[in-house]
C-alpha cells in the first residue's frame, strides 16, 4: 500500500499526538551553559612559513570623542554605528604574528603584558601562545613596531625577567631613545616612558637597531613610517614570493582610519605626519594588493586594504582552517 503524506497532514498529526508522543515521553533536558571561549589564535601558511596570529585581547579605548580628531565627533559616530560598532566604545584588538620561517621564529609585537592601564582584558599573549603550541623560550627574535606600551609591554614579566629568555629584539633606534629617556619622566608622557624603560632596559644588551629598507632577518624588511611615533616601522614579511606587511600602529581602526585615513589619533606623537605615512603605504598596498595583518583590527586582522574614494577599504581574508 503506498501513502502520500502532505507537510501539512505531518503538522496536523504532530499536534494530534503531542510532543512527548515523538520523544517516548521523556523530555530532553537543557545542556548547561559552557561560560568557555575558543582559544584566541589561528594559523596559516605563507610561502613556505607557517603564520601563527596570536592575541593579548581586547583593548577597549572608550569614547572615539578626544580620541579621533579632525572630523565633528558625531561623524564619527556615525561612521561606527554604520558599520554595526558601538559608537560610545572603540574596542580594539591586539593581534600579534609569530612567523616560523623553518629557521627562525619571530614574534612581532608583544602587548600589554601586565599592565592595566586600559582594563583586565589585556595581557594574554603568553596564554595564547601557549594555546597555539607555542614556548616563549622557543622564540629567536622579537620585532618591535614602536615602543608604545600595548607593544613592547610583554617583553618583561612581573618579575622584570625577560620571557623570551633566548630572543634577540629589533626595534628602530630612534623609538628606543626617545621612549626611553629618563629625561621625559615629569612630562605628560610619564607612564608610557616607565613602562618603556621597564620593558626595554632588562633586555638593553640583545637590542638590535633597524634602519629603513633593511632585510634584518630572511624575508623580513623593515619600512619606516614615522608619526605615530618617532621611529613607527612597519614590516613586509615574504615567505617563497608570497608576502603580507604587518601594519603595526599604521591603522588603528578599519573604518575610522581608512574610510578617513588624515583623521588623526590621539596618541600619535605627530598627527599630520602619522597621516601622511599611512596614506603613502596604504597606497602603496592597495597598488601592489599586498595582505596585511593590523595589529589592530578586528581578530585575526589579517585581509587586503583596497582605494575606496579619497580613503580605503579593509576586506578581512576569510579564516581557512585547513593547512
Amino acid at each position: 500500500m503506498t501513502m502520500n503524506v502532505s507537510r501539512r497532514s505531518l503538522l496536523a498529526l504532530g499536534a494530534g499526538f503531542g510532543a512527548s508522543t515523538f520523544l517516548g515521553g521523556t523530555a530532553l533536558a537543557k545542556a548547561p551553559k559552557l561560560g568557555t571561549q575558543t582559544p584566541y589564535w589561528h594559523r596559516f601558511i605563507l610561502g613556505d612559513a607557517e603564520v601563527t596570529v596570536v592575541s593579548d585581547g581586547p583593548l577597549p579605548l572608550g569614547d572615539p570623542s578626544g580620541t579621533f580628531t579632525g572630523v565633528p565627533k558625531e561623524e564619527v559616530k556615525k561612521m561606527l554605528s554604520d558599520n554595526f560598532l558601538n559608537p560610545d566604545n572603540v574596542v580594539l584588538e591586539q593581534n600579534s604574528p609569530i612567523v616560523n620561517t623553518g629557521d627562525k621564529l619571530i614574534l612581532f609585537d608583544t602587548g600589554m603584558g601586565t599592565l592595566k592601564a586600559f582594563g583586565p582584558t589585556t595581557g594574554q599573549q603568553q596564554k595564547n601562545m601557549a594555546a597555539a603550541g607555542i614556548k616563549a623560550s622557543d622564540i629567536d627574535a622579537v620585532v618591535c613596531s614602536h615602543a608604545h606600551i600595548d607593544h613592547i609591554g610583554g617583553l618583561v614579566g612581573a618579575d622584570d625577567k625577560p620571557l623570551f629568555p633566548n630572543a634577540q629584539v629589533y626595534i628602530a633606534q630612534s623609538d628606543f631613545d626617545f621612549w626611553t629617556d629618563e629625561g621625559k619622566l615629569g612630562s605628560p608622557l610619564k607612564d608610557f616612558i616607565l613602562h618603556a624603560r621597564k620593558n626595554l632596559l632588562p633586555v638593553r644588551d640583545r637590542i638590535v637597531f633597524i634602519k629603513d629598507n633593511q632585510e634584518f632577518l630572511p624575508g623580513v624588511t623593515a619600512l619606516s613610517a614615522p608619526g605615530h611615533t618617532v621611529g613607527h616601522t612597519i614590516f613586509m614579511v615574504s615567505s617563497k614570493g608570497k608576502s603580507f606587511c604587518f601594519l603595526g600602529d599604521l591603522s588603528h581602526h578599519a573604518v575610522l582610519l581608512l574610510e578617513k585615513p588624515r583623521m588623526e589619533f590621539a596618541y600619535d606623537s605627530d598627527p599630520k605626519q602619522a597621516a601622511s605615512s599611512r596614506v603613502k603605504m596604504l597606497d602603496m598596498l592597495a597598488a601592489q594588493k599586498i595582505p596585511v595583518m593590523s595589529y589592530h583590527f578586528a581578530w585575526p586582522g589579517y585581509g587586503h586594504v583596497a582605494k575606496n574614494g579619497d580613503g580605503f577599504r579593509y576586506y578581512p581574508e576569510p579564516m581557512n582552517m585547513q593547512l
